[in-house]
């Protein structure tokens, strides 16, 4: 398989969108449907009562379903049913390319991080647990609610929405805040919830047949109507609140190198995709390569016959040092070449080539 195709069981993204109530979810999730990047979105909302989706209202009756258009759909559920609803939105005929769920103000998200990471559903893929936070009402929050602290360490990305409204002081005392519950989590700045759809999930990839001829969606114009109201581009200026790296190499990459760099990952680094070539180790195979937070994820696939062999990967994250990141990405190379390597690479290479999947997610030993 070409290492830039996707893998041919795809499995949908699910992302968990927590923060208190006020932080502003609701209005991120609206601002997602709105700049879909092509994806149909499906919803799950662990709440009851009026909820307000894109100025329609779910209703809170367990089991119900509406459609958000542009193939987007809505449920709202219980906790103890989200399998079940997962298995709904995951079925081919819904066509979903992410699924996102919106928990309560009150929900403890690591109780459905938790579901997620044990479901046995293998159409799904934990993306990683989103935390809202409102910068300008944080110290009011959090006397309100200290279990915060208890959040904050567990999310991969901390939204610290309605800086418009907050002063650098304010902002400052948020970051110390999530570094002081020893997380690494990226923060990214935020008003009125609009955050990059790209930093969350990628852009959808649709046969050409799928976009020859079709109906202009309400993404296409809210956004164009938008562009002509501010002058602005649909991508606007939201890509500045984060940093990607790209970076491609024809060597093989070492095992145990790449582990240890992937163990340690520095602090803000929220996404890393592609797929590596690990070389003599497993020449059959390509290795897709998945991290979110502190989960992480290997699927060996195989290689195009006379295709390129290359590892290529893309990082994500708010406040990293990119060049820091390509050099020890560069170090993470075989250091003999692609056709050797040390005692220690292979001894590693046989434990990971013996399994057909390699996953590391939180608490689990180095």
């Amino acid at each position: 398989m070409n290492p830039s195709s996707p893998p041919r069981s795809r499995q949908i993204p699910v992302i968990v969108l927590a923060g208190f109530l006020g932080s502003g979810k609701t209005t991120l999730l609206n601002h997602l449907l709105r700049h879909r990047a092509g994806n149909r979105i499906g919803v799950i909302v662990n709440d009851f009562g009026s909820i307000e989706i894109d100025a329609m209202t779910v209703s809170g009756q367990v089991g119900s379903t509406v459609s958000l258009g542009g193939g987007c759909l809505c449920c709202a559920v219980d906790v103890s049913e989200l399998d079940t609803y997962l298995e709904t939105l995951t079925r081919p005929a819904a066509r979903l390319d992410v699924i996102v769920i919106e928990a309560s103000g009150l929900a403890e998200p690591q109780e459905l991080v938790r579901m997620l990471l044990a479901s046995e559903n293998p159409h799904i893929v934990y993306e990683g647990l989103v935390e809202v936070v409102d910068a300008a009402e944080f110290a009011a929050t959090r006397e309100r609610h200290p279990e915060i602290d208890r959040h904050l360490a567990v999310a991969d990305l901390v939204v610290l929405n309605k800086t418009d409204r907050a002063g650098e002081a304010e902002r400052l005392r948020v970051r110390e805040a999530v570094a002081a519950t020893g997380s690494t989590a990226a923060v990214v700045p935020a008003s009125y919830g609009r955050v990059d759809p790209e930093l969350l999930f990628d852009p959808a990839l649709r046969p050409d047949s799928d976009e020859k001829a079709r109906q202009l969606s309400f993404e296409d114009l809210y956004l164009e109507e938008r562009a002509a109201e501010t002058g602005e581009e649909h991508g606007g200026h939201l890509h500045a609140a984060y940093e990607s790296l790209d970076f491609t190499s024809d060597v093989p990459m070492s095992p145990r190198r790449l582990m240890a760099f992937l163990d340690s990952r520095p602090e803000g680094l929220y996404r890393i995709k592609g797929y590596v070539d690990f070389g003599a180790g497993d020449p059959a195979n390509a290795y897709a390569l998945h991290a979110v937070g502190r989960f992480l994820r290997f699927a060996p696939q195989p290689w195009t016959r006379g295709g390129p062999r290359l590892t290529r990967l893309v990082l994500i994250g708010s406040g990293i040092d990119v060049p820091g990141l390509r050099k020890a990405l560069e170090d993470c190379r075989a250091p003999d070449g692609p056709t050797t390597d040390t005692a220690q690479d292979a001894a590693h290479e046989r434990s990971m080539w013996g399994v057909l999947r390699y996953v590391r997610g939180p608490g689990d030993d180095a």
